[in-house]
Formats: C-alpha cells, sequence, structure tokens
C-alpha cells in the first residue's frame, strides 16, 4: 500500500460515515413523522427539514457531489435541528415530558455513536446542542440520568479512537517498513549477486536516469576475463567465482564513482565513463588492464599458490546512435583486442583501421 492508497482509503471511511450518519438521520425523521412516540401526531418544521435535507445530501453523494463537505457542519446543522424538534415537541407532550426527552436524546445519541465512531469531534457538536436542550428542558431533574447517557458513549468513543490511533500507527509503520523492503528488494534485483555491481538491468536503469546533456562524452568499456573456461576448468568454479568478484572489484576500483560499473555476462564487464576525453577513457581502460592484471588471487585452498587473470578491453565512444550502437562498436574493438593476443585495449577507431 501506498501513501496515496493510505489516503484514499481515509478518504473512504469519511465518506462512508457521512452517509451512515445522513442514512440514520433520513430513517428516524421519517419514523418520527410516521409513527411518533405515544401516537401523538406533531408535523413540526425541524424534522420535515431533516428529512429533506438528508435526502438531498444522500443525492448528491450519490453523484459525487459532496467531496469537499465538512462533516462537521453537517453534524451541527442537523444537531440544532434535531434540539429544535425536541424543544417543540416536549411542550405538547405533557404526561411523559421526562421520558420523551431521554428518548430523544438517546436516539441522538445513538445516531452519533454509530456514524461518529472515528470522529470525536463531529460527534459533540451532533449531541452537544440537544444535550443542552434537554437539559434545560428537564430543569435539572433528572441530571444524572442524562448526564450518565452522554458520557457512557463518549466514553466508548474515546476508547476507540485510543485504540483506532494505535492500530493506524502499527499499520503505517508496517506499511513503512514493506515500502522500505520494497526498496530494498528492487535494489538488489538490480544488483549482480555474486559481484555486487550493477547487472544489465541495473546498468540499464541508471543510463536511463543520467542527466542530458549536450556537450558531456561518454565511452563504453566492454571487458572480458581472457582463457576464464580454462580458467574455471583448472581451477573449479569456485575459484571462478572469487576470481569474478577480485576483477569485479579491481574494475570498481579504478574508475570514479560517477562511472558506472556492471557484470554484462559470465566473465564479461561493462563500464560507462562519463566526463571524458578519448584520452581520458583510453586511461581508464588503462587503468582498469593494469589493475586487473596486478591481481595474486590467493588459491581458496592454498594460500601460498596465488592464481591470476588478465583482461580485454574494447572501447567505443557513446554518440547521438545510442547505447546499442556504442555496445556493438565496443564488441568488435573486444573482439580486436582478443586477437591481437588479449590482455590488450582496443578501440572502435583500431577496429575501423584494421
Amino acid at each position: 500500500m501506498t501513501l496515496s492508497n493510505w489516503h484514499a482509503l481515509i478518504q473512504a471511511k469519511y465518506r462512508l460515515s457521512l452517509r451512515l450518519f445522513l442514512l440514520l438521520n433520513v430513517m428516524s425523521a421519517i419514523f418520527s413523522i410516521l409513527s411518533p412516540l405515544y401516537h401523538m401526531r406533531y408535523l413540526a418544521l425541524p424534522v420535515l427539514l431533516i428529512a429533506a435535507l438528508s435526502t438531498v445530501m444522500l443525492m448528491l453523494d450519490a453523484v459525487n457531489r459532496l467531496k469537499n463537505v465538512d462533516i462537521r457542519i453537517i453534524a451541527l446543522t442537523f444537531g440544532m435541528l434535531w434540539a429544535w424538534q425536541i424543544y417543540m415537541k416536549s411542550g405538547i407532550v405533557q404526561d411523559e415530558h421526562a421520558t420523551y426527552i431521554m428518548i430523544a436524546l438517546l436516539s441522538v445519541l445513538f445516531i452519533s455513536a454509530i456514524a461518529f465512531t472515528h470522529n470525536i469531534s463531529a460527534f459533540a457538536l451532533h449531541s452537544l446542542p440537544v444535550f443542552l436542550t434537554v437539559m434545560w428542558i428537564d430543569a435539572g431533574e433528572h441530571f444524572l440520568q442524562l448526564a450518565y447517557s452522554l458520557a457512557v458513549p463518549v466514553a466508548g468513543i474515546i476508547i476507540q479512537q485510543i485504540i483506532q490511533k494505535r492500530n493506524d500507527a502499527f499499520a503505517q509503520g508496517l506499511m513503512s517498513q514493506l515500502l522500505e523492503e520494497k526498496k530494498r528488494l528492487r535494489d538488489l534485483s538490480l544488483l549482480d549477486p555474486l559481484t555486487g555491481i550493477y547487472n544489465r538491468r541495473g546498468f540499464q536503469s541508471r543510463f536511463d536516469s543520467l542527466p542530458a546533456t549536450e556537450n558531456e562524452q561518454r565511452y563504453v568499456l566492454l571487458l572480458d576475463i581472457d582463457y576464464f573456461k580454462a580458467y574455471n576448468d583448472h581451477y573449479g568454479h569456485m575459484m571462478g567465482d572469487k576470481a569474478l568478484i577480485r576483477v569485479s572489484a579491481a574494475i570498481r576500483d579504478a574508475v570514479r564513482s560517477r562511472d558506472i560499473v556492471a557484470r554484462y555476462g559470465g566473465e564479461e564487464f561493462l563500464v560507462l565513463v562519463t566526463c571524458a576525453t578519448p584520452a581520458l577513457a583510453k586511461q581508464a581502460a588503462e587503468r582498469i588492464r593494469q589493475r586487473v592484471y596486478d591481481l595474486h588471487i590467493p588459491h581458496m585452498f592454498n594460500d601460498s599458490v596465488a592464481t591470476h587473470v588478465t583482461i580485454s578491453i574494447g572501447l567505443a565512444p557513446l554518440t547521438s546512435a545510442g547505447l546499442d550502437e556504442a555496445l556493438q562498436a565496443a564488441d568488435r574493438a573486444l573482439y580486436g583486442a582478443k586477437h591481437q593476443g588479449r590482455n590488450h585495449i582496443f578501440t572502435s577507431e583500431d577496429a575501423r583501421a584494421a
């Protein structure tokens, strides 16, 4: 899950809370109109406004017109309408006055508690106008009962919010860990597992991210370990792997940090030399050749025995023709270096002259 998906999930929960709130209000208003308490039909303006406003807003939400609405303003508006309705109807309910205001308060608290489980401010804005109105109408006769009726859902919502915040914090922490792991796995997919340098995919990714420059000259070096098959056959594949590791390290150490080094194939390596002249590119190739030539690779079963390998290098400029064309030119130059007797550097110009 990405950060944008997380925000989309939060927005979806917000809209679900709004829809549930509106639906409960329209149902309560219709029930109050069709089947009022104590069978006292009193068609007051507030309950009609609640029914009409809830219906209209549900219809607008269905066609995606309530995207940026503040749910707290809606909660306060409906809370004041319910307070108005209770005040008006309490005047005609004389015998069951206390019971009516208690049921009315509990009905509003029920709507708030169900719809605003994760939004304490919206709960307060919807419930407080009704609670204060009921307390005023009751004149303190049932203060403890009314206060308890409000305290229970408030405590429940506060506990729920504490739990939800801990769950959200855990989920966000887990999401961050997953994103870091995804990045780490992506980085690993771009690296050769044996040598730790870029593989072909990593080289292409790094090459594609290089800034485009008009005057910068870049050169492609294609390198191949000489007689590597014979080396493997003579010393074994484990020694062959050790040689690859040492050679890749020597190549990496011989170039600048801004140059790109990759394992191109089994015993082939690829280097992109950036910000260079033909002379500097040739010097970089010579440093690589010499570093590899100077390697003394200890035999894994006998420290007193050291093996050594050489490397042939083909060099070609990266032109406007693109990377593939430069690789083909470097490959032809590498073929020429092999035919010169190996442990040589051959340029694309040398290949054309030959």
